[in-house]
């Protein structure tokens, strides 16, 4: 318990910036998020930016598109930028033809508009496979909106299917500044960031060098504020930025939360495919008493799984794949499941998928996050997440009525033996599986999952 009041110290010694509880809003499906973002893009008064993985070419995302467009028509003067990921924005879904992907249809809305909107995309990396833009976060005037979201049909809720994530409004002039000057001083300026709305695109072999300067800046970046005291009506809010493996303080003050644990800890990941040091950490936390709960979406509520009915590829293995490392982990902890001292619930709700992460310690502390909590997002990833200190627990109504919506469609494991084993597995997922095994391979692909 030593360790965990010592980083307990840690966490409190973060920078902070002061925020009222009040202006601290938590939404809780996807359907108020897309009505609130939209209410939020046609008051906008000063700026806009939306900084997502992808805002996609289907009825969602011309939805927002739209509104963004008719935003600045009718006030020309409105400072509005949306970065998505660089490859992303340029191909196609997995598995579908190949095409100009996304850009195609920022290129289409710019030649129809008299105002243009910067629509720029960041390179993470030369190739999407080791590295995307992972960062989260809106900024409208002096809101911020955080989600782990994308812009799409599916994460907005447009037709009669939904991907599960967090939503928070959050109301704090500081938070939306210094989360805006990362956005205009480190991305928008670099010479690697393009606008994928202009039709003749540099090729990103030609941004190598650009590209390169700027994973270099992104992995020394920090958000910068002016540090606050918090008083007993008020909670800390600290904005966290990390990139790389080394000396990524986002990781770093990630594991430090963990250990920071006294009594309770709560982890929402979508992919159960904890870095080692994550891991390491949980397993600490069982050892000195901690109650651990664990939230994670059923193989069925993964965005990659293919149902058997249907033509079977590659990519639906990975669901498969993270269910056996579920599996793993609750035989290996079995005894702290019947003791109830470890809870594991899977999430699954009719044909809706589950996109969800987080943590909460101690009920004083709250992360909200992009970030996937996997070796991807600790490696690869440029991911962001909001640190909330709550101190006196003014926000505990708030927050556990959070947890119960995100408990509301899970099933509590009682024992390791309920999570499906790989002899139950569809016969093209084991051979898959068995494939993947035999050339020891796994480890390989858990690093980039």
């Amino acid at each position: 318990m030593d360790s965990a009041i010592a980083n307990r110290q840690r966490i409190e010694q973060l920078p902070c910036i002061a925020h009222k509880p009040e202006n601290l809003e938590t939404l809780f499906d996807a359907n108020s998020f897309r009505e609130r973002l939209y209410q939020e893009i046609k008051s906008a008064k000063k700026r806009i930016y939306l900084v997502a993985l992808y805002l996609q070419d289907d009825e969602a995302g011309r939805g927002v598109l739209t509104a963004l467009y008719e935003a600045k028509q009718h006030n020309p003067e409105l400072d509005i930028k949306v970065l998505v990921d660089w490859h992303r924005a340029q191909r196609g879904l997995i598995g579908a033809a190949q095409s100009d992907g996304n850009a195609a249809l920022y290129r289409e809305y710019a030649e129809k508009y008299t105002h243009k909107i910067d629509v720029l995309g960041v390179p993470v990396r030369n190739r999407e496979v080791f590295g995307v833009l992972h960062l989260k976060g809106f900024v409208i005037d002096d809101k911020v909106i955080y989600s782990g979201a994308s812009l799409n049909d599916v994460y907005l809720a447009q037709h009669d299917r939904y991907r599960y994530d967090r939503y928070h409004v959050i109301q704090n002039e500081k938070l939306a500044d210094s989360m805006a000057q990362f956005i205009t001083d480190t991305l928008v300026s670099s010479e690697a960031v393009n606008c994928l709305a202009q039709a003749d695109r540099p090729d990103t072999k030609s941004l190598r060098t650009a590209i390169r300067d700027l994973r270099s800046e992104l992995q020394q970046a920090t958000y910068h504020f002016e540090t606050d005291e918090i008083a007993s009506d008020e909670v800390g809010l600290t904005p966290l930025i990390g990139l790389g493996k080394r000396k990524n303080k986002l990781n770093q003050d990630i594991c430090t939360l963990i250990a920071s644990a006294q009594s309770e800890l709560t982890i929402c990941t979508p992919y159960f495919n904890f870095p080692r040091s994550v891991s390491r950490e949980v397993k600490r936390a069982l050892k000195r008493g901690v109650k651990v709960t664990i939230v994670v979406g059923d193989k069925t509520a993964n965005d990659f799984y293919i149902p058997p009915s249907e033509p079977f590829k590659t990519i639906a293995g990975l669901p498969y794949l993270y269910e056996v490392n579920l599996r793993n982990f609750a035989k290996h902890n079995e005894a702290a499941i019947a003791h109830r001292q470890l809870a594991i619930y899977l999430w699954k709700h009719d044909n809706n998928s589950f996109h969800l992460k987080g943590i909460w310690v101690d009920r004083k502390y709250m992360l909200v996050t992009g970030n996937n909590l996997n070796p991807r997002a600790w490696k690869l990833d440029l991911e962001n997440a909001i640190l909330i200190h709550d101190k006196h627990q003014l926000l505990a109504e708030q927050k556990q009525k959070e947890l119960d919506c995100i408990l509301e469609h899970t099933q509590l494991i009682g024992s390791y033996k309920q999570i499906e084993k790989v002899d139950s597995y569809p016969v093209q997922v084991k051979k898959l599986i068995t494939r993947i095994r035999r050339v020891k391979a796994d480890h390989i692909l858990n690093q980039i999952l």
